[in-house]
């Protein structure tokens, strides 16, 4: 028989067993049964031997109780009719209504159907459209989904996007083992009871009954593919193992001959290259423009990494399921690490091809989609390659490229010693500028295509690349600002140039923003070549506005709202982490796709006995883009150093720290407000402003001035304080990571 056929058998078995099951009333005759008997759902669920949650979801119509539960339900059920048998309605006498005229043929319309709007314009011509996906079992009724409970009584559920009925229990599922019973915990407080007994028959009931899964973020994307996330008990149920072994976590997987994944193989299921790992992708080939996949994610094996998920796989899966569930409406469902869902975001939101325009024969063929990077991987420009990168392997094997063959655009690890009249100031404040990164990728000019090289070229700041020029002529204490030349203290501000804020000191390669800053301060610029992109656009503007969106969503849930004046910002940050710990661990994991989205645009190789000069997996993706990384963190450290002299401009305060997002100020009070310059509640234009939308700042931590003194002494003079604001503790000497 083949798989085809195997599929269409079981179909009609589903079918058949449901005709043959027993007859049960409907869900809301079930609930005023049980509740006119007296009983609660936690006596009808321990008679039954199920959950509470269950009995929950049977009243509510979202799921149906499997045999042998269903025939002792039903039992229950047709006994206690017997005995509470519905009241007739008592027939209400009602006042004659008076019969409107009937409307002249000439503005006669079809009568609208019951419960739509009427017609008011012209009829439409019927549209043609997908339809839905055949499902087994009863049809699907509407239900209004039961709040999750807030943390706090102040907390409000976040919002969880509408949902097609194909995927009517949402994104994903956390799986979990109670005594006998498997149960899937979906987003909403909805709880599936799941009937597989093996790992292959979760799959399949993840791609069908269990109706699972996320729309298409871009009508030419895919629709996400469901998510199981794995609980230590389903891990036993299933035959995998709690925890991977020293071996196992070293490599990342199981091995091939584990017994799970012989049961996947025997039943036509494929891994993907990464195997079967802490994120796991089980598939069938397309058939069709359907695909068979589904996700796992198992915590126990630190899938989901506490630097940005804090403490979420030790979440009871009710928790878990809504943490994950709101990350999911919000940003996506994950697809791995922070940052491959970062990455994947990318690409779900500007799909690499499209279906054509209907040929001469009516036919549609696959094409590039405008604006997108294609489905086929570029080649970089030498200078933009990391250390080894197949297009260096001929040079000698210790040597270390300089600023004239590698473009090295970083954000800022700077630092200074302070000056006296810092020293008389009592604290050091930390500011942070919000989604840095991403506020940089915003309107970001990128390329789209493979690069052009030029020699000579006239230098063109809409036109993104890499530029061989010399900007050491640039006066970091004489520049424009403002349309006017203005004179600073250049020795108490970083250079724009370079991550270490040191001065450049010949040619060197930058990306377009870099350059153009230079410009914008007054100096002119001749690039001696350049590595050009003609074919651009705004590649990252729905990326941010999706992260950006996420974002601001999350932070009002957690009490802090755009527009606030600024005393009334620093009030509701002030333990806003604590009203929601869940919808917090949200928070950084947003941030976190932000950062790591545009750091995978340039991934290292990771082990797999790669050697210099050799290709690595990631090189075969169009999103390997080391220049979009490049001119986004450009425009990132660029809009700092902009900020800073606005400021310095202003009021004559310099920064003593800065790192990445984060610039460090001394202060004659602990709060911003104490040196950030608010006239009639309006901020300095073009200066930092307080707020929670992405560029602007908020308050990252404040520390005395002796402090500062105390852990350089110690440490040593180029100690960053930037790193160590927040809470002031140094464990170590300062090494730049």
């Amino acid at each position: 028989m083949s798989h085809e056929e195997q599929l269409l058998f079981s179909a009609v078995d589903a079918l058949l067993e449901q005709i043959a099951q027993d007859p049960l009333p409907p869900p809301a005759e079930r609930k005023r049964l049980r509740e006119a008997a007296g009983l609660s759902q936690d006596q009808v669920a321990k008679a039954l031997k199920s959950r509470r949650e269950s009995v929950g979801n049977w009243e509510s119509g979202r799921s149906e109780p499997r045999p042998p539960k269903r025939a002792a339900y039903a039992r229950l059920l047709e006994g206690l009719a017997a005995r509470f048998a519905p009241e007739a309605p008592e027939a209400e006498e009602s006042e004659p209504v008076a019969v409107a005229p009937e409307p002249a043929a000439a503005d006669a319309r079809p009568a609208a159907r019951e419960g739509e709007a009427p017609a008011t314009g012209p009829t439409a011509e019927p549209t043609t459209g997908p339809t839905a996906e055949p499902t087994t079992g009863s049809a699907i009724e509407p239900t209004t989904e039961p709040a999750i409970e807030p943390a706090t009584a102040q907390t409000a559920e976040p919002a969880i996007e509408p949902r097609t009925p194909r995927f009517d229990h949402g994104p994903l599922a956390v799986v979990d083992v109670e005594g006998a019973e498997v149960s899937a915990y979906c987003v909403g407080g909805l709880v599936l009871d799941v009937p597989a007994k093996s790992l292959p028959a979760l799959v399949e009931w993840a791609l069908g009954e269990a109706r699972l899964g996320a729309e298409r973020l871009h009508p030419s994307g895919q629709d996400a593919d469901p998510l199981l996330v794995l609980t230590e008990a389903a891990c036993e149920r299933f035959g995998l193992p709690v925890r991977l072994s020293r071996e196992e976590g070293l490599a990342g997987r199981l091995p091939e001959d584990h017994k799970v994944l012989k049961q996947l193989a025997r039943a036509e299921w494929k891994l993907t290259r990464r195997g079967f790992g802490p994120w796991a992708r089980i598939y069938r080939p397309a058939r069709g423009v359907r695909r068979s996949c589904v996700q796992l994610c198992v915590p126990a094996w630190n899938a989901l990494d506490v630097r940005h998920w804090n403490g979420a796989s030790q979440l009871p899966p009710a928790e878990l399921v809504r943490l994950l569930g709101t990350y999911a409406s919000r940003v996506m469902t994950p697809r791995g690490s922070t940052a491959v869902t970062g990455l994947e975001l990318m690409t779900s939101l500007h799909p690499p091809t499209r279906a054509s325009a209907p040929d001469a024969d009516g036919r549609r063929h696959r094409e590039r989609n405008p604006g997108s990077l294609g489905s086929e991987p570029v080649e970089c420009a030498p200078c933009e390659a990391p250390d080894g990168h197949p297009l260096l392997a001929d040079l000698p094997r210790f040597h270390q490229r300089g600023p004239a063959e590698m473009l090295f655009e970083e954000a800022y690890d700077w630092a200074r010693p302070l000056t006296d009249d810092e020293c008389l100031k009592r604290h050091l404040v930390g500011i942070d500028v919000n989604l840095a990164f991403g506020a940089a990728a915003n309107g970001a000019v990128v390329g789209l295509e493979g690069p052009v090289h030029v020699s000579g070229p006239a230098f063109d700041p809409a036109l993104p690349g890499s530029w061989l020029v010399d900007l050491s002529h640039v006066d970091p204490s004489h520049m424009v600002i403002g349309k006017q030349w203005r004179r600073l203290d250049g020795d108490l501000l970083p250079s724009p140039f370079t991550p270490k804020g040191d001065r450049p000191e010949g040619p060197a390669w930058y990306a377009t923003p870099t350059v153009a800053y230079a410009v914008e301060l007054g100096y002119e610029v001749a690039p001696v070549e350049a590595w050009v992109r003609p074919a651009n656009g705004r590649y990252l503007d729905g990326w941010y506005k999706r992260l950006r969106d996420a974002y601001v969503a999350t932070m009002a849930d957690l009490g802090v709202d755009e527009g606030l004046a600024p005393d009334a910002f620093l009030a509701a940050m002030e333990g806003y982490r604590d009203r929601d710990p869940q919808l917090a661990v949200v928070l950084s994991a947003i941030k976190a796709t932000v950062k790591g989205g545009i750091g995978k645009l340039r991934e290292r190789p990771r082990g797999g006995g790669w050697r210099p000069g050799k290709p690595w997996p990631a090189l075969s993706r169009p999103t390997w883009r080391p220049d979009i990384r490049a001119a986004v963190i450009s425009r990132a450290r660029i809009n700092m150093h902009r900020k800073m002299v606005r400021l310095a401009a202003a009021t004559g305060q310099y920064p003593v720290a800065v790192l990445s997002d984060c610039a460090v100020y001394a202060s004659d009070g602990p709060s911003p407000l104490d040196f950030l310059p608010y006239r009639d509640g309006k901020p300095l234009p073009g200066g930092f402003r307080l707020g929670v939308s992405p560029g602007m700042v908020k308050h990252e931590g404040s520390q005395t001035t002796l402090w500062a003194e105390a852990v350089r002494e110690e440490y040593g003079p180029e100690l960053n304080l930037a790193r160590y604001i927040k809470d002031g503790a140094v464990t170590a000497k300062d090494d730049g990571e």
